[in-house]
């Protein structure tokens, strides 16, 4: 079970801005590491975990909320950074809208019982691992920010973050030919199944695939602040 952070909001917006947008993204990854247990408690059709589990992941989700906006409150008007203020905002944005997500996930599971195609399972933990890798990627990227703000925006932990955002692409690329397998094989066997399941399962890979775009989407923003 992730650890909910007990640390005062306020303390958060103290020495480095990045100090706060690395606590957000702690948490929005805690969301993401959620998703593979849900499914597995979806697969064994146990009811109580997968409410138990999109339970965390919508409190997780709304600790993330809470940091977001203690963060845009607080924030000071101008900084003495290489950095602009508009691009952390959308930064934190960014990494926000993937907690939403896995809550969106998680609510499909919460409101309504889904079982798994036998057919679709490998595919799905395919799926389900490479949406792991990504995010762990996204994370580490993040954590390394306050070492490029020391350095400059460059030196080798540049070179090091710019290596990190060539690997998230290409994870976001790997896993859009996963995503085109899964709804190649749902494709292939729903007529088999009940019509509004399968237009559930659709929309869970559609989600599945969003995480790994707004993977994408950060080391982009990351980009921006190298470029810049």
């Amino acid at each position: 079970m992730p650890i909910m952070s007990n640390r005062p909001l306020s303390g958060l917006l103290r020495g480095s801005p990045f100090k706060p947008i690395q606590q957000h993204m702690s948490v929005v990854f805690a969301c993401v590491c959620l998703i593979p247990p849900l499914f597995d408690a979806v697969y064994r059709n146990d009811d109580e975990q997968m409410e138990d589990f999109s339970n965390q992941i919508n409190l997780l989700e709304t600790e993330a909320d809470k940091i977001k906006s203690t963060f845009r409150l607080n924030m000071p008007k101008s900084l003495f950074l290489p950095v602009d203020r508009k691009d952390l905002l959308s930064l934190i944005a960014d990494q926000d809208s993937i907690a939403d997500t896995s809550e969106d996930i998680g609510k499909i599971f919460l409101y309504r019982s889904m079982t798994v195609p036998e057919e679709l399972k490998d595919l799905l933990d395919e799926l389900l691992e490479g949406t792991m890798e990504i995010s762990a990627a996204a994370r580490e990227m993040i954590e390394q920010l306050d070492e490029l703000l020391e350095l400059g925006f460059s030196g080798r932990e540049y070179d090091k973050v710019t290596k990190m955002i060539a690997g998230v692409r290409r994870s976001e690329h790997n896993i859009d030919d996963i995503v085109h397998r899964c709804r190649k094989k749902l494709f292939s066997i729903e007529r088999t199944l009940d019509p509004v399941s399968v237009m559930f399962w659709y929309r869970i890979l559609e989600l599945l695939a969003l995480i790994s775009d707004q993977a994408e989407n950060l080391a982009d923003r990351v980009l921006l602040f190298l470029s810049k």
